[in-house]
């Protein structure tokens, strides 16, 4: 199912009711929105920005859809290039023996998988992240935890608003390229303050299913992509501390 332009709002989606994103998750860059593009990435591809958080749909005349992402545990060391060899609507969720191994008492309870649905780690979409034919186990996925949008440290690989994958799946052919950029590209691209967004999610408390939005990850709009800009708060920020 193709679905471009969504809002935040409630929506019904293959069945399923998929609660709105209320405004104070999404607020400054930490938002779907159409930008000028400045990296070197071809149109047609996907280029993710780990440090930054950001996720680009590169657009013909030098424009992109820009995402906000979080990065989870399992996409930290996420780099280089991949192809989207998979796509899935509402996919269901299994566990790596890699994460049974590392964390039991986490992922234990869930050796036999999730099925598809609201309650899927994965959300409302995943594309799988291919290099030379074989499988990754590197997602972009959907995600219930609105608090982790702009920020890392949380459980799972690159991670969207649910709103936000749908309206990428819709975009993006099998065969599509992904490219990961390194810190300095960041860096040089998004700006040093920008290239830093964020901060490192505690995982979720006993009991805990939602976190308040995160301060860190909702730079103001102003300061995207401009080093100059960036530079100015970090001094207002540094007299402010004096």
């Amino acid at each position: 199912m193709s679905r471009h332009g969504l809002g935040y709002g409630r929506i019904k989606d293959n069945g399923y009711t998929l609660p709105g994103v209320p405004a104070g998750y999404r607020r400054g860059v930490n938002r779907r929105a159409q930008v000028s593009y400045t990296g070197s990435a071809e149109p047609g591809t996907i280029e993710i920005d780990p440090h930054a958080k950001f996720l680009y749909w590169v657009e013909d005349g030098g424009s992109a859809i820009r995402y906000p992402i979080a990065v989870g545990r399992e996409g930290v060391g996420i780099s280089g290039s991949f192809t989207i060899a998979r796509k899935a609507e509402w996919p269901g969720w299994t566990p790596t023996a890699n994460m049974l191994r590392r964390e039991p008492e986490v992922y234990g309870p869930f050796a036999g998988g999730v099925p598809g649905g609201l309650a899927s780690p994965l959300g409302a979409r995943a594309l799988y992240l291919y290099r030379r034919s074989r499988d990754t186990f590197y997602r972009i996925h959907g995600t219930n935890d609105l608090s982790s949008i702009g920020n890392s440290g949380s459980a799972g690989c690159i991670r969207m608003f649910n709103h936000d994958v749908i309206d990428l799946y819709g975009r993006v052919p099998d065969g599509t390229r992904v490219e990961v950029r390194s810190l300095e590209e960041s860096v040089r691209i998004e700006g040093p303050l920008m290239a830093k967004r964020g901060i490192e999610l505690p995982p979720f408390q006993n009991g805990e299913v939602q976190r308040p939005p995160v301060p860190e990850a909702m730079v103001p709009e102003r300061y995207y992509a401009n080093p100059e800009a960036q530079a100015e708060m970090a001094f207002a920020a540094d007299v402010a501390g004096t």
